[in-house]
């Protein structure tokens, strides 16, 4: 009786190890969804007098997985042809057309506090200014100037 308990018992202790279930074959594993892709529906032609298919070829009404993920991740590809109807006439209501094309910097030049706030995180939260002076250009370093520079302030020992 007591080798029938203590059987019982392995098989319970066996049966709780998800790794012992695997080699047993009690668990399926789900397919991978990265290695999964969608077929285009099979469809009657509308012309008859098609060729029929060469193999391995690609299949024309397929999208590619790439193109599909570069849809998802990005969007759709915007089209070429410029508005439509609709949006352009929502444009002129809106008065686009007379809208001055500089007027992020005018904004930038009156209020100190935009400025401030669209500065990159690391100039708000160090305080420094990342290569650039106050007035917004930008200076370039001679590299063999600042070599020197630097050895002279190190053999003084200057920071």
């Amino acid at each position: 009786m007591t080798r029938k308990a203590l059987c019982a018992l392995a098989v319970l202790a066996l049966a709780a190890c998800s790794g012992a279930q695997e080699q047993l074959g009690l668990t399926t594993a789900p397919p991978d969804p990265f290695l999964v892709t969608r077929h285009a529906p099979l469809e009657m032609p509308l012309d008859y007098a098609l060729r029929p298919p060469q193999p391995g070829a690609p299949r024309p009404q397929e999208i590619r997985p790439v193109d599909a993920a570069r849809a998802a991740a990005l969007g759709p590809a915007p089209s070429r042809s410029g508005p439509s109807a609709g949006e352009a006439a929502l444009l002129r209501a809106a008065g686009a057309q007379y809208a001055d094309p500089g007027v992020r910097a005018k904004l930038a030049t009156e209020s100190p506090a935009l400025a401030e706030a669209q500065k990159p995180a690391v100039q708000k939260l160090l305080g420094v200014t990342l290569g650039t002076s106050t007035e917004g250009t930008t200076e370039a370093l001679d590299p063999v100037a600042e070599a020197q520079r630097l050895r002279k302030a190190a053999d003084a020992e200057q920071p």
